[in-house]
């Protein structure tokens, strides 16, 4: 009897270890492969949207590019049959009318139905402050990402996601020069911390639950190829914030980097191929978004819902362009829009001379028709003029910082009026402007100038500390009034925006044009 119940145990032992190796086998293959056969994990992610939810034409091309209903038909297309993350490296909320009008709400709409699995906050997020921030995030049905940002708790360091077994951990990181690429009352009590520290204390927290490490970045390729070459343990490194084209994958110090260029003119996708032996990239492509393929027939309901509720505004013709103004290289070098708007300014306010961050003029208008939407595009930032008092020290001061980052991707180079400025790239920072001319006359160092400009400049944006020391912290303030005959700032216009005193000019003037002539110049 002892021997059969002895015989029954043993039976029963080797039954439940076969069920637990069975059982084993079935986790192990459950996820991206890692009992030694290879599988494959997609990664399509988007940048730099800046709400360009409709296909547009860009000056100088006959085509129309872009359009996030037929962004989403490649997306629902690449999904099939694999496992599949779907990230946005900021800048997805403000820029085009169609976003800006809701305070990006209509692309929170059009994320969630695309089902986005994570979004890390770009500078641009910001923009239309903390409180309107918070209602974004708390629309996202996916995690927002900022490990370097305190002061917002609704914004989370990271995410560990499981798919189909495995686990992937994203990292948000956003530029550390965002309290410069914003106004500064968007980011007050915020503290935006160095990526590659704020990183590296994650990895050592969490790496080792990670089977795939992606740091979600919104710091441009320059700072990306920084953080690869610093932080190591990172696979993969989505980007975004500079803008950048890059057609394969780079690869630096074992980090793969990637970005899908801007304003949804093309979709990123990247295959890896994940087992226990590493991590290897098996393709990387963009690919270009063009009317044609079938539209996502839930997501053109939505863009066509929000343009709606905006057309009739935002498609009044107030005059007619009779050249390509052209405000894309205005980050780099004088152009024709900006002439225009900064002579506007000039002319609207009474000033001496004018400038105009070349950040913040965005898009070129085209020959042809003006429509309010077009200038709103060109200039979706909503900025009220400003006119200080400065020096002729202070103004050299200000334009030398205007040409400091020549070869760089922010916004701070300047379009200006009623001055010619000569530059040297080659001479060292501080040193660069050669020559100052304001209406003819060589700029006299002691002699006090008008100087008119928008309110993101003044207080100190794009870390223009001169501005700054001349317009006080409390102007930022709904009641604060500059006094009359005193102090630096001699106009603070929170009753129009430069927006709206650029439609302005254009609706009187009906037809407008402008060329470049010289007033910015390079000596190489």
């Amino acid at each position: 009897m002892r021997s059969v119940r002895r015989t029954e145990r043993a039976i029963q032992k080797k039954w439940i270890i076969g069920w637990i190796l069975v059982l084993s086998l079935l986790v192990a293959g459950a996820g991206f492969g890692w009992a030694g056969e290879e599988a494959r994990l997609r990664i399509l992610y988007l940048n730099d949207f800046h709400g360009y939810a409709e296909p547009h034409r860009p000056v100088g091309s006959s085509e129309a590019i872009g359009g996030i209903a037929h962004l989403a038909a490649e997306v629902n297309r690449l999904r099939v049959g694999q496992p599949t993350l779907l990230l946005a490296a900021g800048d997805m909320i403000q820029g085009n009318q169609w976003a800006n009008f809701f305070q990006g709400a209509s692309v929170l709409r059009v994320m969630n139905t695309l089902g986005f699995d994570a979004l890390v906050v770009g500078n641009h997020e910001f923009d239309f402050g903390q409180e309107v921030l918070k209602q974004r995030i708390g629309e996202a049905a996916f995690p927002v990402l900022g490990a370097n940002v305190e002061g917002l708790p609704e914004i989370k360091p990271y995410v560990l996601k499981e798919i189909e077994g495995g686990k992937v951990l994203i990292i948000g990181a956003v530029t550390e020069d965002t309290p410069v690429m914003t106004h500064p009352r968007n980011v007050a009590g915020l503290v935006f911390l160095s990526p590659e520290s704020t990183i590296q204390r994650i990895l050592t927290a969490h790496a080792p639950e990670a089977d795939l490490v992606i740091v979600l970045s919104h710091l441009g390729l320059p700072a990306d190829r920084k953080l690869a070459q610093q932080v190591k343990g990172i696979h993969l490194i989505v980007g975004g914030h500079t803008h950048t084209r890059i057609e394969q994958p780079l690869k630096v110090n074992g980090t793969w980097i990637v970005q899908a260029w801007e304003d949804g003119k093309v979709l990123g996708c990247l295959d890896l191929m994940i087992s226990k032996g590493g991590i290897r990239l098996s393709e990387g492509r963009l690919i270009d978004i063009k009317p044609g393929r079938e539209p996502v027939k839930e997501i053109s309901a939505l863009v066509e819902e929000f343009s709606r509720r905006v057309k009739g505004e935002l498609e009044e013709v107030i005059g007619e362009a009779l050249v390509d103004l052209e405000g894309q290289g205005a980050r780099r070098q004088e152009t024709n829009l900006g002439d225009l708007l900064t002579d506007i300014l000039r002319i609207e306010t009474g000033a001496d001379l004018a400038v105009l961050n070349g950040g913040g003029i965005r898009t070129d208008i085209p020959q042809g028709p003006i429509q309010v939407k077009t200038v709103l595009d060109a200039l979706p930032f909503n900025n009220f003029p400003v006119v200080l008092r400065l020096s002729g020290k202070e103004i050299r001061e200000v334009l030398e910082q205007g040409v400091s980052d020549l070869g760089g991707h922010g916004g701070k180079f300047l379009q200006v009026s009623g001055l010619r400025l000569i530059y040297r790239q080659s001479a060292p920072p501080g040193n660069r402007v050669q020559e100052i001319r304001i209406n003819g006359q060589p700029l006299e160092p002691d002699r006090e100038y008008l100087l008119a400009t928008n309110d993101f400049l003044a207080a100190g944006g794009d870390g223009f500390s001169v501005f700054k020391k001349a317009f006080p912290d409390q102007a930022s303030s709904p009641d604060w009034k500059p006094e009359p005959g005193s102090g630096k700032v001699v106009l603070y216009d929170r009753g129009r925006t430069v927006q709206e005193l650029v439609i302005a000019y254009i609706k009187r003037q009906k037809k407008v044009t402008a060329a470049t002539d010289g007033r910015i110049r390079s000596r190489e």
